[in-house]
């Protein structure tokens, strides 16, 4: 675990045309006629909650509020699932599959939970906006805590305003919890897919599998290269481990991850008091929060384990939760960091670079300006061609374009000199 570093996860490729029709072929082929009933569903036409247990119960509203919020403040839409397990895929391949059958695209976030086997996952497109930190963190701060307590509204409630909130630089709360039935519904989860959905003509069927191929790649491709829990359970092991992991280890485990971690914030908080000193608190603002964010996390961690070791012993069952959000908390602050390493080192290398730096602005800056004549010229072709107001929509473009210059020929004239005086 570092400091504030490097790490930027992978962008999906396209594969060849005909390898991915082929695939895309294969994918209708009738074998889905075995599908079981919580095989990857069919969303709800009705809007963005799709909910084949009942967990919901009558908090449907509150929960399509705050989807309605996330959307009106970002422009993301959170469609959210609630079946009664993912029958026997991985959490992250299911949701990836729902996903992808469902057409998702890079504005939407799916968040799909299995209330009798107790696991969760999210699919987030490869070209999302949402790094892995954000995620990271709305799922250890307002996902977990939730389904802990089997509140099924709240996770789906604390997911939304989470993903408002890291989308806006606001730190992450914790929603309200209000504990629902451990296992609701009956199991039922509606109709099952038949053969009868993938009758389809051929040509059909190989062109939507194709688009499907590649959602799925992307999807599967972000899946990939996450750092963060993605898929799991709460309140047991591993997914796809039975058995939890013994507390001795849990523990030890936590005990070590708390040091890297206070390590790593450490380390950041030094290397952030540089940058500020040198570039300036707007300029660090971005890596300022990032650092307070792994902070109150590190913070809430200790506290944690001073209930742990206080003269008061908890239950196995409190022990082992509270270790688990230890390590979720420590994971969300380390990815945090991460999140904003690359932005960080490139703001840090300005100051190696400043004089290759003014050297590329100044001629971007001779390249722009002599660009100002020609289009205040296709400006004034326009408006004699098609008249005023064809032309009004760009009127004032070319304005715009020499105030900015203005201002970058002052910030030159600034720089020049105390790059030459080697004031990098």
């Amino acid at each position: 675990m570092d400091r504030i570093r490097s790490s930027a996860p992978g962008r999906a490729l396209l594969t060849g045309l005909l390898a991915t029709l082929f695939a895309g072929y294969w994918l209708a082929l009738p074998g889905a006629a075995d599908a079981r009933a919580e095989d990857p569903v069919e969303l709800s036409r009705d809007g963005q909650i799709t909910d084949r247990v009942g967990a919901l119960g009558d908090r449907t509203d509150a929960v399509e509020d705050a989807l309605d919020r996330l959307y009106a403040q970002q422009r993301l839409q959170l469609f959210v699932v609630y079946v009664r397990d993912f029958s026997g895929r991985s959490g992250q391949t299911w949701s990836d599959e729902t996903a992808n059958r469902n057409g998702l695209g890079q504005d939407d976030v799916l968040l799909s939970v299995a209330t009798h086997d107790r696991q969760y996952a999210y699919s987030v497109d490869a070209g999302s906006e949402l790094t892995d930190g954000q995620l990271s963190e709305v799922a250890s701060t307002a996902i977990e805590p939730a389904l802990r307590e089997n509140d099924w509204a709240g996770a789906a409630i604390g997911a939304a305003d989470g993903y408002a909130a890291v989308l806006a630089g606001r730190p992450v709360t914790a929603p309200a919890i209000t504990p629902g039935p451990a296992d609701p519904g009956t199991g039922a989860s509606g109709p099952s897919s038949g053969a009868g959905d993938f009758i389809l003509p051929v040509v059909v069927v190989g062109g939507a599998g194709a688009l499907a191929a590649f959602a799925y790649t992307r999807r599967k491709r972000r899946s990939a290269t996450r750092t963060t829990p993605a898929a799991t359970g709460w309140g047991r092991g591993a997914e796809g481990d039975d058995a939890p992991v013994p507390l001795e280890e849990l523990d030890a485990r936590a005990k070590q991850v708390l040091v890297d971690t206070d390590d790593a914030v450490r380390t950041s908080e030094e290397e952030l008091g540089f940058a500020t000193a040198q570039f300036g608190e707007e300029a660090a603002k971005p890596f300022t929060e990032a650092v307070a964010r792994a902070k109150d996390n590190l913070t809430q961690s200790f506290r944690l384990r001073q209930q742990l070791d206080d003269a008061f012993p908890e239950d196995d069952a409190t022990r082992r939760r509270m270790l688990e959000e230890i390590l979720a908390r420590c994971a969300a602050a380390d990815a945090g960091l991460d999140a904003v390493s690359e932005d960080f080192d490139r703001l840090r290398a300005l100051e190696r670079n400043a004089p290759e730096a003014l050297a590329a602005v100044e001629t971007t800056y001779a390249t722009l300006t002599g660009r100002v004549s020609a289009a205040e010229a296709a400006v004034a072709g326009m408006r004699e061609r098609y008249g005023d107001g064809a032309a009004a929509p760009v009127a004032g473009d070319v304005e715009q374009a020499e105030d900015r210059l203005a201002f970058a020929a002052s910030a030159l004239e600034q720089a020049r000199p105390a790059v030459d005086a080697t004031d990098h």
